[in-house]
């Protein structure tokens, strides 16, 4: 206990006394929570809009005037055809352009059915799709006001009522902040592990650890156990600025929440000291750490849903670590899930843990 103790207070000192690490352990989860929960949306406003209105009445004015207060669009000037339109997406100042037919009013007025057209520009696909989407559930609700305001008890009968579960406000935020914890872990607990060893190994100092009586097992739990803290306080950093900035609250228990978090930390300074222990310079550790970050990331549902990949996709993540950790944690945060209905992933996320565990204390080769 005497040598882990000494072991574990030269981990603590090489850290604090690094000049960049302690502010970025702090300075990077502050910035991420601040900056990109933002930014990494799948909202999509300020669509360009630019109406080609053939009927120019009333009733085109007081459509086009629905969809300019929806506050998703900027609306361009009027164009005199649909021409002119399309050259508006052509240059780029138009994303969508809607074509109002002639006689629409008269066509209303007398029961007959209006053709209007969107074209959207599909170079930024989600874009127009989103943008698209918006501009029917606009003009939906206008065809219903019309009904409603003609007296037409029969246009709402076939309406649909949709009820939004665990997000009933469609924030993106709510689904993306999650996300942004565990980039945190991921690049904090997985890339300073991966350059621990690999940077004693350049300036020499390992080999003052190879000739002397401490054992492996000893060595790298005494390098993983600053990280399985330090991964701690991070997370619990942006759990913090979660509620503080966002009001973003888990529904389930915080104790599930930390126990998924203590067994990720504990995979990722696994792998960080994995790559550490096969690297022979910093370089090569931060080019192995890079890809296994860009793998977990892309793969692992963070932001596109597992259950849409194709079937060797799905294959491969069900083979990492962080799909496991995102289901537990926006499971317990939405929908308020305890570990009896995530003990699955909690066996996972145990036995990824145990793995790295060990292959960390295997790998690494003490040669005196």
């Amino acid at each position: 206990m005497a040598r882990m103790g000494f072991l574990l207070e030269k981990e603590f000192k090489q850290f604090i006394r690094n000049a960049l690490l302690p502010k970025l352990v702090i300075m990077f989860p502050i910035l991420v929570m601040l900056i990109m929960p933002w930014v990494a949306t799948m909202e999509v406003k300020n669509v360009a809009v630019t109406v080609v209105d053939n009927d120019r009445t009333q009733l085109s004015h007081r459509l086009v005037d629905k969809i300019a207060a929806s506050g998703y669009f900027d609306m361009q000037p009027l164009v005199a055809g649909y021409r002119a339109g399309e050259q508006d997406i052509s240059t780029g100042r138009a994303d969508i352009v809607i074509e109002i037919p002639q006689g629409m009013e008269r066509n209303i007025e007398s029961g007959q059915n209006v053709a209007l057209q969107i074209s959207a520009n599909a170079v930024d696909g989600m874009k127009g799709g989103i943008g698209s989407n918006y501009l029917v559930s606009i003009i939906n609700d206008f065809v219903a006001e019309l009904g409603a305001d003609r007296g037409d008890e029969t246009a709402p009968a076939g309406a649909l009522s949709v009820l939004y579960l665990y997000n009933p406000t469609l924030n993106y935020r709510f689904f993306m902040i999650p996300a942004l914890m565990i980039i945190l872990v991921i690049t904090i607990g997985g890339f300073l592990p991966a350059l621990n060893i690999v940077s004693e190994k350049e300036i020499g100092t390992i080999e003052q650890i190879n000739v002397s009586p401490v054992r492996k097992w000893e060595f790298i739990l005494a390098k993983l156990i600053p990280y399985w803290i330090m991964g701690v306080v991070i997370f619990s950093l942006a759990l913090l600025l979660a509620y503080w900035i966002y009001g973003l609250a888990p529904a389930g228990s915080l104790l599930t929440i930390y126990a998924a978090a203590v067994l990720f930390t504990i995979v990722m300074s696994g792998v960080g000291l994995i790559v550490s222990n096969y690297s022979s310079t910093m370089q090569q550790s931060m080019f192995i750490m890079f890809f296994f970050a860009v793998l977990f990331i892309l793969m692992c549902g963070l932001f596109t849903p597992v259950a849409s990949m194709p079937a060797w996709a799905q294959v491969i993540a069900s083979l990492l670590p962080p799909r496991y950790f995102i289901e537990i944690l926006r499971s317990v945060y939405l929908k308020g899930s305890g570990i009896a209905e995530l003990y699955e992933q909690f066996l996972f996320l145990a036995g990824f843990a145990v793995l790295f565990s060990v292959g960390a204390v295997l790998s690494y080769q003490k040669r005196g």
